[in-house]
């Protein structure tokens, strides 16, 4: 009841709306404004988050001008993979798409209004995860509750056939072997799991070379399809357009559209500029302790990207942010993180110079979705791993250069204090 409330009526009743910054007026709270297009997937709230993922495809078909007697029929389709299926062939994408919600509206078993078969497993998914079950021990559990629940239950009879159902949800990312200095990763032709030791420090490759249990493992979540996915819903597409075609321009810095960097890079790339859909990126990292043990030294780095093409009360916000990188610690990898960036790098280059074709539903047409990194978002010495820069010393600020007025503290123990002046 309580979190309906909040929904409905917000957190402040008294809150005022932003109207210079865009907030509508007939919008109590800025909650009210997102409420139409955030999904907050709790119990068996399923089949959202299902049309999120498939959304782009199913209204395609369902939007099909030959079926619809349109006279110039749209002949570009949405980039999935396989040709446009009419409605009476079998598509792969239609077949998944159907078995999810199917599971997402099936009980657990006869009765049960608590969950459905599809969040159930989810549920259970999420623990095997988060506790590191085996999956024998996640086999045996399924046995189990398959003997104490109810005849008619629908639960799976293994972890290798619930796998197979959450791998249609699409929330899959890449585990790639690093070396343990953070000299190299083993990808691409390196990737061989017969390369041990890395060819830069000869550090081995292995934590348990009986095993095969890689020393240090990054996990990278690839961007294309999430892009896209911004796209496969009418809403969130219409307001990836929302920094070209509703932004107040009178010249009033409210959007990082209203920026001169902004408007440089416009007028430097105006082939990219000419389509609002094309996406503007954000770059975020840091490192943090997962452990909340202050007593414990841990450093790992997510590496996070927000899209700029969002109106300013959502660019921001959490359900947007895309994680892109998880870099493992103990250590934070310092000046070696571009090692880590590697595959991230590479898609974004791909995506500026080549594109990707992406269905857009408000459109109902596809299109050659391009990305643009604009900045980077960190403190001050994150940003000297990520730059290059030395950001410490005689030449500590980048903008300044070799103009910086330092002063060398000479009666303190450490070999190069500086104070940078101001003035």
């Amino acid at each position: 009841m309580a979190y309906d409330h909040l929904v409905v009526n917000g957190i402040m009743p008294s809150y005022d709306t932003w109207f210079y910054h865009g907030e509508l007026l007939n919008s109590p709270t800025p909650i009210g404004e997102t409420n139409c297009i955030e999904k907050t997937f709790r119990g068996d709230e399923m089949v959202g988050m299902i049309e999120d993922v498939y959304n782009g495809f199913t209204q395609s078909i369902d939007n099909d001008p030959l079926e619809s007697g349109d006279e110039e029929p749209n002949l570009e389709e949405p980039n999935f993979g396989a040709k446009h299926a009419s409605k009476n062939e079998s598509h792969p994408e239609v077949e998944i798409f159907d078995k999810l919600l199917k599971d997402a509206d099936e009980e657990l078993y006869p009765g049960c209004k608590k969950f459905s078969k599809l969040s159930f497993l989810l549920q259970l998914y999420h623990l095997k995860q988060l506790f590191k079950w085996s999956n024998e021990s996640f086999d045996a559990l399924l046995g189990l509750l398959k003997e104490v629940l109810p005849d008619g239950e629908k639960l799976p009879s293994s972890y290798y056939n619930t796998k197979k159902m959450v791998k249609g949800l699409r929330l899959k990312y890449e585990m790639i072997h690093a070396c343990p200095n953070d000299c190299m990763l083993f990808r691409n032709e390196l990737a061989n799991k017969n390369i041990n030791k890395c060819s830069v420090c000869g550090a081995s490759r292995w934590k348990n070379n009986k095993k095969k249990i890689s020393a240090k493992v990054l996990r990278y979540f690839p961007l294309k399809s999430r892009l896209q996915r911004l796209f496969m819903s009418s809403k969130t597409s219409k307001l990836m357009r929302w920094h070209h075609d509703e932004r107040n321009k009178d010249g009033t810095l409210r959007h990082p559209a209203d920026s001169e960097a902004w408007k440089s890079f416009d007028n430097s790339h105006e082939e990219f500029s000419k389509d609002p859909r094309n996406v503007r990126l954000g770059l975020a990292a840091d490192g943090f302790n997962p452990y909340s043990k202050m007593q414990s030294k841990h450093s790992t780095w997510p590496v996070i990207l927000m899209p700029y093409n969002l109106p300013p009360w959502l660019c921001m916000k959490q359900e947007f942010f895309i994680l892109s990188l998880l870099i493992p610690g103990p250590t934070a990898p310092g000046n070696n993180i571009d090692v880590f960036l590697q595959p991230l790098i590479e898609e974004l280059k791909e995506l500026w110079d080549v594109g990707v074709k992406t269905y857009d539903v408000f459109d109902k047409k596809t299109f050659n979705m391009k990305v643009a990194l604009m900045w980077t978002i960190n403190d001050f010495p994150a940003y000297g791993n990520l730059s290059g820069w030395c950001t410490y010393g005689e030449f500590a600020c980048p903008s300044c250069n070799i103009d910086t007025h330092s002063i060398r503290l000479t009666k303190v123990k450490s070999i190069a204090t500086w104070v940078i002046d101001a003035s």
